[in-house]
């Protein structure tokens, strides 16, 4: 029981700090007595949504989860981990810091990039690649250019310094993102299966240390913070927003990566939301133990801090560390090495209870296991119901627009389209070739390849997600995303092994936002089981919405960003999306319809919101892969590049770029024109192949059951449609290249 002369909690301070009346009963219930000031701090921030996932650990848990490569499941360390041979695996997590970010774009960004990095090397797992996946309002918007410019420099400035490549990653504009934007990190590293760190506490008399920087007053009540709608007195949580040291972070990395290599370690997890509250229970809880923690031998950077404001601070590149009795010396010299902090500040016991003590007093005593995800910590059923928006959707049909007259002056639009244009202004501003592990830098590819060092493998990385078609159809939509990150994984000559999500959606409580939660649950689950990609894990952030002045909240378009990963079995399968030859032939695998829903061009040439998701059908999406991967394997295709946003035009727009060259291509009498050039139905694939191979080419496609058309051929520049001149490449370049740039400089 805690010894503490802190005044007891009141039910309307549990309320202030986000706790319901029900809650707060029921940790007085476990408690058996009324709550102090400090612990009521501690179960606001460990039962938040941010850290709980009370509203969406029901679903979560219908996600499949195993795999032929499963090394770590979902929620068992602080990412997921995967073999992929010769005795190494893969750990990658995707997480979001939308709310940080909408209040201070630059340090929000910063502080997502450096967090997601910590995940994956506090596994003794070395950082090789980021991901990102940005969402924003509309272009021409100034808080938009202010957003975009701060997160950009954010993500560019941390992770350039800390010394990890940005190799791929996904730019959408749309109004619903005006407020409230979503900023998405995925972080991919290598370790030796024989390395791994657990992030579990062990070993009653284990000594636990805070290693890193100090702790400082940044990030108080961060993960609150993250479990609430953002108003206009949002500005007024700017404390709640961390800052970040990205030369600090890597100096905790190699600090980390040499403590892996010693057996001084029983476990370690990194200090993210809620900070030394959150990992010291999570491990405790984690190993069935317990500790006892001493608050007042914590490395602070500013004076009289109260105990609650050592826990619950979110101060960054901070780790704790459950050390082997006896191998102290050992940690202490290497962090001393990196001129790091590594303090002992308590040790594990028996448990379960867990201890903080300040100056010789003890001012909370609780449960570990009741803070928990998992544990004691609430659980609930929201209810859901269909939206009106989604039966009205559902009536549109193609008839419903008209054709327009003249399709190249819309291809031109298509091409300037910030949502299909070039995203160069952004990955300009990321190093991409520090570490000299990136294979895509000079072969554009549909996914990012890259080099595992030492071996003839490669990583094929991606995010995908079209939010717009999610909107539309949560259950296809997200079956959509996960095929399409598998589409661009297969594309690039890689074999889809296992997922990690972002899911990011508006208010759990609102019975429609949840309804789009559920579906894209459901999606999922089926996508990644006929894929056999199961989820590693990842984040869920909810309340990405705003409160008007009206009162009337206004969530997102629901986004469940996924993060792929895959494997090339040898570097010589690398594809790459750029025609080669002038002359090679053209083809498209897979069947073009009728179908302009969702799409790009129906949304903004046409300005309709509301439409189905478009077709799709995960057996012919499986046929593809198949046929994709041995046409790769046997050398039939000089290119290859999924159709996907802006469609078809697009896509062979895209595959000419790189190389100055054009196309000339015929299109389908059977289909309607400006659907077969811009519709976005799904499961279908581009490819280049020398006239040489055609026959070899044809005999493998009708193997496997895929629709086959022979567009036309490649050119020196000139782009050619049904014998209409589309313009040059030169051209279409200018165009695509300098969207970005040209809005944000004006």
């Amino acid at each position: 029981m805690a010894t503490s002369t802190e005044q007891l909690a009141t039910l309307d301070q549990a309320k202030e700090m986000g706790l319901l009346e029900s809650e707060f009963d029921q940790i007085k219930e476990v408690l058996g007595r009324t709550p102090n000031f400090t612990e009521m701090c501690i179960y606001s921030v460990m039962w938040s949504e941010h850290c709980s996932y009370k509203n969406s650990i029901k679903w979560l848990k219908t996600l499949p989860k195993d795999g032929p490569h499963m090394l770590v499941k979902a929620g068992e360390e602080n990412a997921g981990l995967v073999d992929i041979g010769e005795g190494l695996g893969c750990a990658f997590k995707i997480e979001s810091h939308n709310h940080p970010s909408a209040i201070e774009p630059y340090q929000g960004a910063a502080t997502g990039v450096g967090g997601i990095n910590r995940d994956i090397f506090t596994m003794g797992a070395r950082p090789i690649a980021q991901l990102n996946s940005l969402r924003f309002g509309k272009l021409d918007e100034d808080r938009t250019k202010w957003l975009l410019e701060g997160v950009v420099k954010g993500i560019g400035d941390y992770g350039n310094a800390f010394g990890i490549p940005v190799v791929a990653g996904e730019v959408f504009f749309d109004e619903s993102y005006h407020a409230n934007p979503l900023v998405n990190a995925m972080s991919v590293g290598i370790v030796k299966t024989d390395r791994i760190i657990s992030a579990k506490a062990k070993g009653p008399g284990n000594p636990v240390y805070i290693v890193g920087s100090s702790t400082g007053k940044d990030g108080i009540q961060g993960a609150s913070f993250a479990s609430k709608d953002i108003t206009e007195e949002s500005a007024n949580d700017l404390p709640s927003v961390q800052v970040g040291d990205p030369f600090q972070e890597k100096l905790l990395l190699e600090a980390s990566m040499e403590l892996a290599a010693t057996d001084a370690v029983v476990g370690m997890q990194d200090m993210g939301a809620a900070g030394i509250t959150c990992s010291t229970s999570e491990m405790s809880a984690g190993g069935g133990v317990g500790m006892d923690i001493y608050l007042d031998k914590v490395p602070l950077r500013q004076e009289g801090m109260k105990p609650f404001e050592i826990l619950m601070s979110e101060s960054q590149e901070r780790m704790l560390v459950v050390v082997k009795k006896g191998k102290e010396q050992i940690v202490e010299d290497i962090f001393e090495k990196w001129d790091l902090n590594a303090v002992e500040i308590g040790e594990v016991t028996e448990g379960p209870q867990l201890r903080f003590f300040m100056n010789g007093e003890q001012v909370v005593d609780v449960p570990a296991e009741s803070l928990v995800l998992g544990g004691g910590a609430p659980v609930y059923e929201r209810e859901y119901r269909e939206p009106a928006y989604y039966a009205e959707a559902q009536k549109f049909t193609i008839n419903d627009v008209p054709e327009p007259s003249d399709l190249v002056v819309v291809a031109r639009q298509m091409l300037a389209n910030p949502n299909i244009c070039s995203k160069r202004w952004v990955w300009e501003q990321y190093d991409s070739m520090v570490g000299t592990n990136n294979m895509s830098t000079n072969k554009p590819a549909d996914a990012a390849i890259v080099n595992i060092k030492g071996s003839n493998k490669a990583l094929a990385v991606t995010v995908d997600c079209n939010a717009r078609y999610v909107h539309n159809d949560p259950e296809r939509g997200t079956m959509i995303a996960v095929a399409e990150a598998a589409r661009n994984i297969v594309c690039s000559g890689g074999e889809p092994s296992a997922i990690t999500n972002c899911l990011n959606f508006g208010n759990p409580y609102n019975p429609e936002v949840y309804w789009q939660f559920v579906g894209a649950i459901k999606g999922m689950s089926e996508a990644c089981s006929r894929l056999n990609t199961p989820v590693t894990g990842g984040n869920v952030s909810f309340y990405n919405q705003t409160v008007g002045e009206d009162g009337a909240a206004k969530p997102v378009f629901p986004t469940p960003t996924i993060g792929m990963i895959g494997v090339l079995r040898h570097q010589n399968l690398q594809a790459t999306l750029d025609f080669k030859y002038k002359g090679d032939l053209i083809f498209l695998l897979g069947e073009s319809r009728e179908d302009i829903n969702s799409s790009e061009y129906l949304h903004s040439i046409h300005g309709v919101l509301r439409s189905p998701a478009p077709s799709f059908d995960m057996d012919e999406e499986l046929r593809l892969h198949g046929c994709i991967q041995e046409l790769i394997k046997n050398n039939l295709v000089n290119a290859i590049h999924d159709v996907a946003d802006g469609g078809l035009f697009v896509a062979l727009t895209e595959m000419g770029l790189p190389r100055g060259l054009g196309f000339d291509i015929v299109t389908d009498s059977e289909v309607r024109k400006d659907a077969f050039l811009f519709g976005e139905s799904q499961s279908r694939v581009v490819v280049s192949v020398v006239e040489d191979y055609e026959d070899e080419f044809i005999d493998t496609v009708g193997e496997h059951g895929v629709n086959l058309t022979l567009l036309g051929h490649v050119t020196r520049g000139k782009m050619v449609i049904d014998d209409e001149h589309y313009g040059f490449i030169d051209e279409a370049k200018k165009i695509y290249d300098n969207v970005i740039g040209d809005a944000m400089a004006h």
